[in-house]
């Protein structure tokens, strides 16, 4: 029976096309916009991600995500590391600020890393040395924002530009992931980026705790927050909180998972209508079947290896059109960087895919066990 059903499937060349291509374009366009929503969204908490030596980010109360920051007083710094359980504090600084490259202004994000720890500097670096930023003047810049800055230019440090009328030399250039704030990542030494930012009487941005070992973070970072008043969140807090914000302040999450839906009534919409037709075209076929003692059961199974068939044929293409997607093209561009297609997506999509094809067999199934056997005797 499955030998036959997949030669009744087979033999309609135009219909099979049709349907795997309908799968195809669903299973594409869903995975990819969902790998690029995750990448988009990973963005927003990607500066605490590749900050890994950190336990728990200090920060003024009213600050609800990384972006929206409001300075504090240094003396916290000495408050923070007189709490029970805190083993290193640092200082570290995160704004934006106006550079002036080549006679035009470009909005960045200027990142503050401890004078003494390098905490929050970059840890791998494409070209130069991270020791290199206690060097006068000395900054550091991501990939990304040097293909952005001097796009199709290669690789080149000791250029110079401006940010708040004062000289900034490059030193290095640094392999992380973009923020989502802005295309373009530079780090300065602490000293140097709160003068890089200009005139305000609070610079401390967050201070960085490295809790002692055995030491529970949770818990010291309740002790920060009810010592010092001030909000102390672990690192995998602030990653959630920073997403949480960004996903139910912007449209970001409304407009993909719109695209998604899309993708998925599109699909079983091509998919539904050929499955369809296809099966009321061949009812005759299944007339016989039923005619020579074939019951309703094997019919509805071969009607379901049909539509598994198209289903795992078209999913396998278009996930691994998906895969070209980020591998060749996203991989070679500098707005996609660190842009991946996660196998969560990959799990999810293959969910989708088989039952958009198992609920469009059950549709069509209901036609073929009312098809009466004598329908082949019939002109």
């Amino acid at each position: 029976m499955n030998l036959i059903a997949l030669k009744i499937l087979i033999g309609d060349r135009a219909k099979y096309i049709g349907l795997i291509f309908g799968i195809i374009f669903a299973t594409f366009l869903m995975s990819q916009q969902m790998s690029l929503f995750v990448g988009i969204m990973s963005r927003t908490f990607s500066i605490v991600e590749q900050i890994d030596e950190v336990d728990i980010w200090v920060m003024d109360p009213k600050v609800q995500y990384i972006d929206g920051i409001e300075p504090i007083p240094d003396i916290n710094l000495a408050r923070v590391r007189g709490v029970d359980g805190v083993k290193r504090a640092t200082k570290f600084f995160k704004g934006n600020v106006v550079a002036k490259v080549n006679s035009m202004l470009q909005m960045v994000t200027l990142i503050g890393p401890d004078d003494v720890s390098f905490i929050g500097a970059p840890q791998k670096m494409i070209m130069g040395n991270v020791a290199d930023l206690k060097k006068p003047n000395a900054v550091i810049i991501d990939e990304t924002g040097y293909k952005y800055i001097w796009p199709n230019e290669p690789f080149q440090i000791n250029r110079e530009f401006e940010a708040n009328d004062q000289r900034m030399n490059l030193v290095g250039i640094a392999d992380t992931v973009p923020a989502f704030s802005s295309p373009v990542l530079i780090y300065s030494l602490y000293s140097n980026a709160i003068n890089y930012s200009g005139a305000s009487r609070n610079k401390l941005s967050f201070v960085l705790v490295d809790v002692e070992d055995g030491k529970n973070a949770k818990e010291v970072a309740k002790n920060i927050t009810k010592r010092t008043g001030l909000k102390a969140l672990t690192a995998k807090e602030f990653k959630f909180e920073t997403l949480k914000y960004y996903m139910t302040h912007t449209g970001i999450a409304i407009n993909f998972g719109v695209t998604v839906m899309l993708g998925f009534l599109v699909g079983a919409a091509i998919s539904g209508q050929t499955f369809y037709i296809f099966i009321n075209e061949n009812l005759r076929q299944f007339a016989v079947l039923k005619a020579v003692g074939v019951n309703n059961r094997q019919i509805l199974l071969m009607v379901l290896l049909q539509a598994l068939t198209v289903a795992t044929i078209g999913y396998a293409i278009g996930i691994g059109l998906t895969s070209i997607f980020f591998i060749k093209v996203a991989a070679s561009t500098a707005t996609f960087k660190g842009f991946i297609l996660p196998w969560q997506v990959v799990a999810i999509v293959f969910v989708a895919i088989i039952s958009i094809m198992t609920i469009i067999s059950f549709f069509s199934i209901r036609k073929v066990v009312a098809t009466d056997p004598s329908l082949v005797f019939r002109n």
